[in-house]
């Protein structure tokens, strides 16, 4: 039987987000039960990644060693909740750059599925902004949206949506337990 996989964005998902960028451990602060969302989807055999844009990194507001840390941070406490991140792909480039890697494009969506050989039709990304619903799209895989972090503007932006929206990873990690 192939693995089951729930792709994650980062910042408005699993941690409350910021205009100011997440730029130290100190700043990553877990949305409220989103750790135990996490904990419930590995417990019951999904396996999580995390797919997250990271301009950050060239904007130079924090250094790819910043990063690590702030993904070990999130690493710890979602082992803590007794769950599990298998893999974390971000892209660390400005949206000038026009990198195939950069949400709203698919290219680490594609990544994914190349390394894991995950038939990305059966696999759920849980997202809170346009472009990580329409990186979903573009890859095929089954997009989810959050009212969390970006998720309720994006809604009042795109109130036409025909996916299933929930108030949080939580809320969604019941619909996907539930099929």
């Amino acid at each position: 039987m192939p693995d089951k996989f729930v792709l994650l964005d980062r910042d408005g998902v699993i941690n409350s987000d910021s205009g100011d960028f997440i730029k130290s451990p100190d700043e990553w602060q877990p949305i409220p039960n989103s750790l135990q969302a996490i904990a419930r989807l590995h417990q019951a055999g999904y396996k999580i990644v995390v797919i997250t844009n990271q301009s950050g990194v060239a904007r130079g507001l924090y250094t790819d060693a910043d990063l690590t840390a702030i993904h070990l941070k999130m690493q710890q406490l979602v082992t803590a909740a007794g769950g599990e991140i298998c893999h974390i792909y971000y892209c660390p480039h400005l949206p000038a750059a026009e990198c195939p890697c950069r949400k709203p494009k698919a290219g680490m969506l594609l990544q994914f599925a190349k390394d894991y050989a995950a038939d990305l039709s059966n696999t759920y990304f849980i997202g809170d902004s346009l472009r990580d619903l329409q990186a979903g799209f573009s890859a095929k895989a089954k997009p989810l949206l959050v009212k969390t972090g970006n998720g309720e503007k994006t809604l009042l932006s795109n109130p036409d949506l025909n996916i299933p929206i929930f108030e949080t990873l939580y809320d969604a990690s019941n619909f996907i337990l539930s099929e």
